[in-house]
């Protein structure tokens, strides 16, 4: 069985000032979708689901449903804020979505075995799809078996602020054993990249591993992901900003002896969209990769797998 990809495209897009799933950076008007699908497939992934909110469901669909049927096979779910575990409700002022782990849950009925998950607005490269795509077609993968496609901390950073990365303890073993979500990583005016932490500023090294959210899974992690909710969700019930977010499961799973997390490593650059003032330089660099013929141009012109 080809693995899934599970596509999150349920964000706001906030800092961006509008719907960075569908804006067209590429040379003629590809998406950041566009091209994660296109590897995706050439990779060796099967079937796509695409985790987004009804109220986009419209535009979402306008930008792609031409360009992927009849060759991909896709489907959508839908991330909404009163699917929450029974007796739970929505916390007054509550408006963007649960976070990337309820994302994953979302999908639960729609996923029947190893799954990939990726942000809708990073591009992560060819080779971060060719080396999860071989991990999860390994025969007989037994259940508990995480893999996460690792980056260099330096390369991942916007000029435009702060962003928020998952920043990662990996063993000898290229193991994780920790990862700790941390906000505001930029590089200061001496070159040090540090995070925010409450009222004091962190430094740490250009090449600490962080996740980016491409996360490789068997499928019991989404029965793990169901049994902590319902803590969780319990716990933040008044809190309108708490997200249950994809690291928060794996670190319980870790901990708990329920599964071990292999950190991937690959050459492909990542390069994304957070603030409006990334997008000149995203444009740049898709051209780029079009010019050396990494992708066609346009990119669906092709026969698939190319």
């Amino acid at each position: 069985m080809k693995p899934t990809l599970i596509v999150l495209a349920a964000g706001m897009g906030s800092r961006y000032g509008g719907l960075k799933q569908v804006d067209g950076l590429g040379p003629n008007g590809e998406t950041i979708i566009d091209y994660s699908v296109f590897d995706a497939v050439r990779a060796g992934f099967g079937k796509i689901i695409f985790v987004i909110r009804r109220d986009i469901e419209s535009d979402f669909m306008q930008a792609f449903a031409n360009r992927f049927a009849p060759d991909v096979d896709f489907e959508l779910a839908y991330q909404e804020l009163d699917m929450l575990p029974q007796g739970v409700t929505v916390p007054a002022g509550r408006v963007k979505p649960w976070g990337t782990a309820h994302a994953v849950w979302v999908a639960r009925r729609q996923v029947k075995g190893p799954f990939a998950v990726i942000n809708a607005d990073d591009f992560y490269g060819r080779g971060a799809f060719d080396v999860l795509a071989k991990a999860l077609s390994t025969p007989s993968l037994g259940a508990g078996n995480y893999f996460m496609v690792g980056y260099e901390v330096g390369k991942t950073l916007s000029e435009q602020g702060g962003v928020s990365r998952g920043v990662c303890c990996v063993n000898a073993q290229h193991e994780l054993s920790d990862v700790v979500e941390r906000f505001g990583i930029e590089r200061n005016v001496d070159g040090n990249i540090c995070y925010v932490d409450g009222d004091k500023r962190v430094a740490i090294a250009d090449k600490t591993p962080v996740s980016m959210n491409f996360w490789g899974f068997t499928p019991d992690f989404i029965e793990l992901t169901e049994r902590l909710m319902a803590d969780f969700f319990g716990g933040v019930v008044d809190n309108a900003k708490a997200e249950f977010y994809i690291p928060y499961v794996v670190n319980h799973a870790i901990k708990h002896g329920l599964a071990s997390c292999k950190m991937l490593t690959t050459d492909a650059q990542w390069f994304g969209v957070t603030y409006p003032g990334d997008r000149a330089m995203v444009v740049e660099r898709l051209k780029a990769l079009a010019d050396c013929g990494e992708y066609p141009s346009p990119l669906w012109s092709s026969k698939r797998g190319a």
